[in-house]
């Protein structure tokens, strides 16, 4: 690939990350890189660096005229499928960041898994996170009897400078609730030990939180030879990532915020050196390879909408 002409809608606080990441990448392997974006405002930042790599700014979707290699849907969760339907013809490849749509959307996104013509991705990064990577190949997973998961962290300090409660995970109409917002667990779960056979969930509001969305879930989940606890919450004042596996001969605690994998009995610590970026951008160098037809879609919509029903506690 010599040239990639892309187009951002939303340019929210993940699509800068992904633009920073996307321009050193193609810096890194000699790519010609156009940039073109969607806000609601039509307006450039000029104290914002990221703006410095978009070539123009649109207010609204009814103004593209141009086909892009790729399009980046980094808007709201529930604008996710409207956005998607005016852009079909703009693009063969979409980016769609993760929840892919809200629950109530899961059959409207389901017909378009069905059209070939078209390489959708959806976002799940934590797929290409070395803990979880040595979690899958590295490990006998037939001897694994129990998974205990933990994610909690505290919803108010997402987002710097941002006030929580005016953002769609505060708001379970624009596709919030910790239920989706967490969804990389169920993501990297399934990529490791497939789909559950049966689950349980729970899951409401404890919290002095101002928001109107779920600010816990916990799942129950059966395998045919195991069993999983998931919990996932926007309250907790420290931020906790953690997958202990309860083996026939150890205890493995993986720790994604330290990038640590623990094995209590043979007394051995394995330390990655890891950060958020490094496995985004391998995330965003598989969708290239995407939209090069080097490589076939990994996370489309028929996983995502799976995943997407777990989340729900549906099978």
């Amino acid at each position: 690939m010599k040239e990639l002409d892309v187009c951002f809608i939303g340019i929210g606080s993940i699509a800068k990350r992904h633009i920073i990441n996307l321009v050193q990448i193609c810096e890194e392997d000699n790519i010609k890189l156009a940039i073109d974006a969607i806000r609601r405002n039509g307006k450039k930042e000029d104290n914002d660096i990221v703006f410095s790599y978009i070539n123009n700014v649109y207010s609204s979707i009814n103004e593209l005229n141009h086909i892009y290699d790729a399009i980046f849907i980094t808007n709201p969760t529930e604008l996710h499928y409207k956005t998607l339907e005016k852009v079909l013809n703009n693009s063969k490849s979409f980016f769609i960041e993760k929840p892919i749509c809200t629950p109530n959307q899961i059959n409207s996104f389901s017909e378009l898994k069905y059209n070939s013509k078209k390489n959708f991705y959806i976002a799940g990064p934590l797929k290409y996170n070395v803990v979880i990577d040595y979690l899958k190949y590295n490990l006998n997973l037939n001897n694994v009897y129990s998974i205990r998961v933990i994610s909690s962290s505290y919803l108010p300090e997402w987002r710097p400078n941002v006030d929580y409660r005016d953002t769609y995970s505060a708001h379970k109409d624009m596709g919030g609730g910790v239920s989706i917002d967490l969804i990389h667990e169920w993501d990297y779960l399934t990529y490791i030990f497939g789909n559950p056979q049966k689950i349980k969930m729970f899951n409401g509001k404890k919290s002095n939180l101002e928001i109107d969305s779920d600010d816990y879930a916990i799942y129950i989940a059966e395998y045919g030879d195991k069993i999983l606890e998931l919990h996932l919450d926007y309250f907790g004042r420290k931020t906790i990532r953690r997958i202990e596996l309860f083996t026939k001969d150890d205890t493995i605690i993986a720790d994604l915020i330290n990038n640590t994998i623990d094995f209590l009995v043979s007394n051995r610590c394995i330390k990655f050196d890891e950060e958020r970026n490094n496995f985004q951008k391998r995330e965003l160098r598989q969708f290239i390879s995407i939209i090069d037809n080097k490589d076939n879609v990994v996370n489309g919509i028929e996983h995502a909408l799976e995943v997407l029903e777990l989340t729900q506690g549906n099978i």
